[in-house]
């Protein structure tokens, strides 16, 4: 694979330091508000291309997520928000095309790049029509790759509209402002509502409390306020009570994190 990757890049690490208190869990896997990066889907089998792709993505801007296949690549894409998606062709199990058939018949409408060896006309069309967004085909440079993706993003942005926020099995519906989580509506109050909002907004970082304050309830930060915790355990009772895995995180002493497992 090694021939059409131009050159191989070091991902720019941001270390987190580890919390480690009872009742709370460390930051590994939890970003911090300031990134705001947007978030990609990589399903590529071959590791040294995966890497590559995935380093070379995270060092322009992206928050990048892998799968190693097409089995994995439906379930990361059907279980979080991504503004594009690059997806082999070749994969072992289910191909590329089918994967994008069976995300399209669900309604993800994610902008899919398709990335293939296989370069002729009639396969190009059909990638296309198969629900594919764009085609790009190998061997390629890193810099054209960036600029599909980054048209792709832009279309993401602007044509697909976020109605229903999506964190593991928990959704949230904007319009009718509903929560659900593994098919059972949860009965939230409006602010309670506003508080799952804003964390599932900002799924896998970090939450501050004085941002939560902020956003919330449009007040500064006051270190005599105990609403923030009274209001997030509420939310975390209904949402995580006796369900098979937590959701809502407290990070001691910094604020709350919203992830799924991996």
């Amino acid at each position: 694979m090694r021939q059409f990757l131009t050159c191989k890049l070091v991902v720019c690490g941001f270390r987190h330091d580890k919390i480690a208190q009872s009742n709370a869990i460390d930051l590994e896997g939890c970003e911090s508000m300031g990134e705001g990066r947007r978030r990609l889907l990589v399903i590529e089998d071959d590791p040294e291309t995966a890497e590559q792709l995935v380093d070379f993505l995270s060092t322009s801007g992206y928050r990048v997520d892998l799968a190693a296949d097409g089995n994995e690549g439906l379930s990361r894409g059907r279980s979080a928000d991504y503004a594009v998606m690059t997806i082999d062709r070749m994969l072992p199990d289910i191909d590329g095309l089918a994967v994008i058939r069976r995300f399209r018949e669900e309604g993800i409408l994610t902008p899919a790049l398709i990335i293939s060896a296989l370069g002729e006309i009639d396969d190009r069309v059909r990638g296309l029509r198969a629900g594919g967004d764009d085609y790009l085909v190998k061997p390629f440079a890193f810099a054209e790759l960036l600029a599909r993706v980054e048209a792709l993003a832009r279309r993401s942005a602007t044509v697909v509209k976020e109605t229903v926020l999506r964190v593991g099995d928990l959704e949230l519906d904007l319009v009718t402002r509903t929560a659900t989580r593994g098919g059972r509506k949860i009965e939230l109050l409006p602010r309670e509502f506003q508080v799952l909002e804003y964390l599932v907004r900002n799924d896998g970082r970090v939450v501050p409390w004085a941002m939560l304050l902020q956003h919330v309830w449009d007040l500064h930060f006051d270190p005599t306020t105990n609403i923030i915790d009274v209001y997030v355990g509420r939310v975390r009772r209904k949402v995580d009570s006796q369900q098979a895995y937590p959701l809502i995180h407290t990070i001691r002493g910094v604020g709350f994190c919203v992830r799924a497992p991996s």
